[in-house]
């Protein structure tokens, strides 16, 4: 299995990191994703994948909730990362936009969307998208490069409506995490009636959204067969298959992972 996203570099793991590796290990996940956040997470990230090579794999990206005022310069110190030859980013992640909690940044937000667009065809990489409270922004600034894109729409959660318009994106699939599993989540249903198996990846956003039994819980990749558990019920399948088909769906998006 693949875990197309989770965090482990940062301090919510400074205690135990090297434990949660092996568990996920253990639990069948042989390779794990890194999103950066924003400049200050950039050298851990490295660090870590550095130290599990085959295993770990990094993106660049500015986090949506980490833009500022000083947007521009945080890009402009990132981007020579991606000109040096060999460098080991996978893709442009984490990137998007995020409405829910604070929009005072709303236009710089848009900006650094953008212009870190700009980069995935420049650099011929995918996203790793993040989207909250901002679906209709997120798709228009995203249709002009529609043909030129790949990725994914990380922690989709969204309506049935929504799924169907993001699908559109043909190279793209839906990160599906421990939402999935919470008893009042939709999820399910717009995963039956409006998304194949072959457009979804498997993740975490650990140390977030720990699926059940586990919620309420710091998350781990080695949760990540509970959630593939879950959408072997949805897709009345076996959880072989859900690992399988998200694996190789991943590995068609993220070409640069062996």
């Amino acid at each position: 299995m693949i875990d197309t996203h989770c965090h482990i570099y940062t301090e919510e793991f400074n205690g135990d990191r090297e434990a949660v590796i092996l568990r996920a290990q253990a639990a069948g996940v042989d390779k794990m994703f890194l999103p950066n956040i924003n400049r200050q997470t950039i050298q851990p990230m490295l660090d870590l994948s550095e130290r599990h090579p085959g295993h770990l794999y990094p993106m660049l990206g500015l986090h949506p909730e980490d833009v500022t005022s000083q947007w521009s310069e945080d890009l402009e110190a990132m981007e020579p990362l991606l000109q040096q030859a060999g460098h080991p980013f996978i893709a442009i992640g984490e990137v998007g936009l995020d409405f829910y909690w604070d929009d005072t940044y709303r236009n710089e937000q848009l900006a650094a969307f953008h212009e870190q667009i700009q980069w995935a065809v420049r650099y011929q990489l995918p996203l790793m998208i993040h989207s909250r409270k901002a679906h209709r922004e997120l798709v228009d600034i995203m249709k002009p490069y529609k043909t030129e894109l790949s990725g994914v729409f990380h922690c989709f959660g969204g309506s049935t409506e929504e799924a169907i318009e993001l699908l559109q994106f043909e190279r793209f699939a839906l990160g599906i995490g421990g939402v999935v599993t919470f008893k009042k989540s939709t999820l399910p249903d717009t995963l039956q009636s409006a998304v194949p198996l072959s457009r979804i990846v498997l993740e975490t956003d650990s140390p977030y959204l720990a699926p059940a039994p586990h919620r309420g819980k710091r998350n781990e990749s080695s949760y990540l067969p509970d959630i593939a558990a879950k959408l072997a019920t949805i897709y009345d399948t076996d959880v072989d298959t859900i690992a399988e088909t998200t694996s190789q769906n991943a590995l068609n998006i993220f070409s640069k992972v062996p």
